[in-house]
């Protein structure tokens, strides 16, 4: 199967390759785009910048000696724990189904979980909640804006919008009870249209 382009739940742009190994084993694989260094660059340097201002005025060395350390440590965590390159899904229809995560550090997780307790894959839907700013403004006439009037009024909040996100989980049985429950594993950590292709081709 081709590679599908998709984007996430911010507009990044991300890819699925789904391969057939068998008729018993199929692979799928969400690739997210690489660690910009240009946005490392900018967040870092308005950090600094910020600590210099504060010892401008405070002249106390700490500031920037705290400002370097904070950058450093959390450039560590987020490469490490939380910004996923890609993910992949091996289904292996006598086996079971593996999850294998590959993070910008270069550090892969690998999550296995036999047949005997996979109850089922499911789509799982939720309610993603973001805020809208705007400027109110005041129509002339003539039909023109009122350029003063724009200026004047401060950024307001248009009410919460919402939009429904969709990703996918294991469904994990009790031991005690097949029929029930226990618990619920995500597949993916990106958020995307894309499990509804995987669920399709499952």
């Amino acid at each position: 199967m081709a590679e599908e382009e998709f984007t996430d739940i911010n507009g990044n742009s991300i890819s699925l390759d789904c391969q057939t190994h068998s008729a018993f084993c199929r692979e799928f694989t969400v690739t997210s785009p690489k660690l910009s260094l240009r946005k490392v660059m900018v967040y870092t340097c308005f950090i600094w910048l910020f600590a210099y201002a504060v010892f401008f005025f405070t002249e106390n060395t700490a500031v920037l000696s705290s400002a370097i350390i904070l950058t450093l440590v959390g450039m560590m965590i987020h490469i490490h724990f939380v910004k996923v390159d890609h993910e992949t899904l091996l289904i292996i229809g006598s086996l079971g189904v593996q999850l294998s995560s590959s993070y910008a550090s270069g550090r892969e997780s690998t999550i296995f979980i036999e047949m005997s307790k996979l109850k089922d894959i499911v789509i799982n839907e939720a309610v993603y909640m973001v805020n809208m700013p705007f400027s109110p403004v005041t129509l002339v006439h003539d039909g023109h804006f009122d350029q003063e009037t724009v200026q004047n009024n401060h950024p307001c909040m248009f009410p919460p919008q919402h939009s429904i996100i969709y990703y996918l989980c294991i469904l994990i049985k009790d031991p005690t009870d097949p029929e029930t429950v226990a618990s619920v594993v995500p597949l993916f950590q990106v958020r995307s249209s894309c499990c509804c292709s995987i669920a399709k081709a499952k």
